[in-house]
């Protein structure tokens, strides 16, 4: 009886340590992800018209983060402009980001394209933030949104 309880216990704090984001702070300089060349990387601003034209776009872009999933930094937001943020997931779940990117400025690689968001998805990204109950609850329509697939993220200055 108490090797199942140990070993339930084990499993336990194994499972809380992964789901667990990265450590770090998120310093100038930090790379998650692939290596990638960050010189002049468009302006976030830019992907609204860049994208209306197109369906899908490569593009390395300039911005400031927003948000990270707190369970295990999978996701990200980031800023485009006063009524638009985007949101980043991580090419196939290769690598992740510490909570301390949140309000760093960030070069990304990768694709965007938009994207309708079900009320299902929005609770779940809003459950992972750590959003409150009510406002939870307040999500009830589909959100049309820019998406981002990342393959790499720079901390820069």
């Amino acid at each position: 009886m108490k090797k199942n309880i140990f070993t339930f216990l084990f499993l336990a704090f194994v499972l809380i340590i992964k789901a667990q984001p990265p450590k770090g702070n998120a310093k100038l300089g930090s790379l998650y992800g692939l290596k990638f060349n960050a010189e002049k990387p468009l302006s976030a601003s830019e992907i609204p018209s860049i994208l209306k034209d197109k369906d899908t776009v490569e593009i390395t872009v300039k911005a400031k983060a927003l948000d990270a999933c707190s369970s295990k930094g999978c996701w990200l937001t980031f800023y485009i402009n006063d009524s638009t943020n985007a949101f980043v997931k991580m090419n196939d779940y290769s690598f992740f980001v510490p909570l301390a990117i949140i309000g760093k400025n960030i070069v990304l690689k990768g694709k965007s394209f938009i994207k309708t968001t079900s009320v299902s998805e929005l609770k779940h990204y809003a459950e992972d933030a750590n959003k409150s109950q009510k406002e939870i609850d307040e999500i009830i329509n589909d959100k049309k949104e820019i998406r981002f697939i990342a393959t790499g993220i720079l901390v820069v200055k």
